[in-house]
């Protein structure tokens, strides 16, 4: 099933576009990670249809909405924050990827009451070396390519295995292909989320939450998963085996059973016990 045509909302002086993919039930906040859009929560509304609704926005600087101005964690909540009263939202379960699921615990940290349920796919608390290295140089990424498949060669002959899910971001220009990111914006707004988030995530302590981890992640190591599961009351951890960072790619459906195990488990009337697979 194709993706929905995006809408556009313009909230706090700048156009954000988002996919709104339906259906009954409630609402699924998905926020996606750096270099991501929208469109990769298709998979996952697909496997949710009925049972919940999936809005998926591109955050600034990324997919249809605008790119420019000021790439902080801070910003990228506040964005949120506007996005969830604008649609009459509140409070939602939300979901993020990588950078997407550290929005979503700070934003959980920062504003408790619009966060109902907290899933966080394969994101660490300790996104600074020697834990992780948190920034991806693309800074000699090609601005533009004669086709789709030359802008893949192109990232993978950077060191890049697979360029799969940034090619999610590909998009044909008058002058060739390039992607819809602004370098110089996502190098910002990698290097203004790196750091030591144990903090806020301990004070996100509220609604409850899984945590998501891939084997394979590069970013989120057995130790600090276990951490941040026993340290924060009531947050379940699953591991999601044979799969790297982009775990709702490399398994859509084991990732999309876990959620929905997840959200059906925090749902009134469930039974409210805490899972650790």
């Amino acid at each position: 099933m194709p993706p929905p045509t995006p809408r556009t909302l313009h909230l706090r002086g700048r156009r954000f576009s988002y996919l709104d993919f339906g259906g009954p039930g409630p609402t699924l906040l998905a926020l996606h990670g750096h270099f991501g859009r929208g469109t990769t929560y298709a998979p996952l509304a697909a496997a949710l249809t009925g049972r919940y609704r999936v809005l998926a926005p591109d955050l600034r600087g990324h997919g249809l909405s605008d790119n420019g101005g000021t790439f902080t964690p801070e910003e990228y909540v506040a964005d949120t924050v506007a996005l969830l009263h604008a649609l009459d939202l509140t409070p939602a379960a939300v979901l993020g990827h990588s950078m997407g699921g550290a929005l979503a615990f700070l934003l959980a940290e920062r504003h408790p009451e619009l966060v109902q349920t907290l899933v966080v796919a394969d994101m660490t608390v300790k996104n600074q070396p020697p834990e992780t290295q948190p920034i991806l140089d693309i800074t000699d990424w090609p601005r533009r390519a004669p086709s789709r498949e030359a802008l893949r060669e192109a990232v993978e002959a950077r060191g890049i295995p697979d360029a799969t899910y940034f090619l999610d971001s590909a998009h044909r220009f008058p002058d060739g292909w390039g992607f819809l990111f602004d370098q110089a914006d996502l190098m910002a707004s990698q290097a203004a989320l790196a750091g030591d988030f144990s903090a806020a995530w301990l004070r996100s302590a509220g609604p409850p939450a899984l945590l998501l981890r891939a084997e394979h992640s590069f970013l989120l190591t057995p130790a600090t998963a276990r951490w941040m599961a026993d340290a924060r009351p009531d947050t379940a951890l699953r591991q999601l085996p044979a799969c790297g960072h982009w775990l709702h790619t490399d398994d859509p459906a084991g990732f999309a059973e876990a959620v929905a195990d997840f959200l059906d488990s925090r749902r009134p009337g469930a039974s409210r016990q805490h899972r650790h697979p």
